[in-house]
């Protein structure tokens, strides 16, 4: 009677590997073979739509998503640092305020905000003419500094206790230990996760379009939109998909060498 060989670890990890690769060329294989590619084509590669779009998708669309992010996550960021000292005070009432903050605005979707922010705050207080740029500066403001807010907060706590020992032996007072000492080493520890705050937000800054605007006002979204309804056909969503990438895939890179330097930060968004 023959004794059945029996695979080693490393050959069944060869195998299933082998198999999986098997599987992807498959499924690769059956879309190619079933996609219509001429309709593809047409519908998101076509040419002379993409050329009608410049340099307006470039000019207008992408330079107002790049203010718009940076007005938010300026905003976000003050804010955010600000939180974050509320949560570590030894005042009872501040690290309460703002939990509270943190974790209403966490739940809250951004358009809600958005919405909450842009046509609220007139409607609560009539004849306030709320600027644009910064309602949505408050809005997406207040999305990321609840993020931002426990971000730093993680910075802080993670500094070694012996920083700030060795500073008051010097005779620093808590707070020029705060300022001088901690915060600075804080932020190069939290540099990888708000940097994919800042992707979140650039993707998040999408929703401004439910304010209306003009033309001059677009970003990326509300200008492919608007020439996705000019054009029949869905090239205007792949150009301004595009547009978003030549923004996030820096930034990811950005992060990724960020968290190779520094540590990953043991936070991020989506945490």
């Amino acid at each position: 009677m023959a004794t059945t060989r029996r695979l080693t670890r490393r050959q069944r990890a060869r195998l299933i590997r082998g198999a999986q690769y098997g599987i992807g060329a498959l499924v690769v294989l059956v879309l190619a073979l079933t996609a219509n590619w001429g309709r593809i084509r047409t519908a998101f590669f076509d040419v002379d739509v993409a050329r009608g779009m410049f340099p307006e998708v470039i000019t207008i669309a992408l330079k107002n998503t790049v203010i718009y992010t940076a007005l938010g996550f300026g905003f976000g960021l003050a804010l955010g640092l600000v939180l974050a000292l509320m949560r570590l005070s030894s005042v009872g009432v501040y690290r309460w305020l703002a939990r509270g903050y943190i974790e209403f605005f966490r739940g809250l979707p951004a358009l809600l905000v958005l919405i909450a922010v842009g046509y609220g705050i007139p409607t609560a207080f009539p004849g306030t003419i709320l600027n644009r740029n910064i309602a949505i500066m408050v809005a997406l403001g207040i999305v990321s500094s609840a993020y931002v807010g426990e971000v730093i907060r993680a910075g802080i706590q993670a500094v070694p206790r012996g920083q700030v020992e060795a500073a008051r032996s010097l005779g620093m007072s808590p707070t020029r230990t705060m300022i001088w000492i901690v915060i600075p080493q804080a932020f190069r520890i939290v540099l990888p996760p708000l940097t994919n705050d800042l992707i979140a937000l650039t993707k998040d800054s999408s929703l401004v379009l439910f304010l209306g605007a003009t033309q001059g006002q677009y970003e990326l979204t509300q200008f492919g939109r608007q020439e996705l309804n000019n054009a029949k056909s869905l090239t205007p969503v792949l150009i301004a998909g595009v547009c978003y990438l030549i923004i996030t895939i820096p930034l990811s890179g950005l992060s990724n060498r960020l968290e190779r330097r520094y540590g990953s930060g043991a936070m991020t968004r989506g945490a």
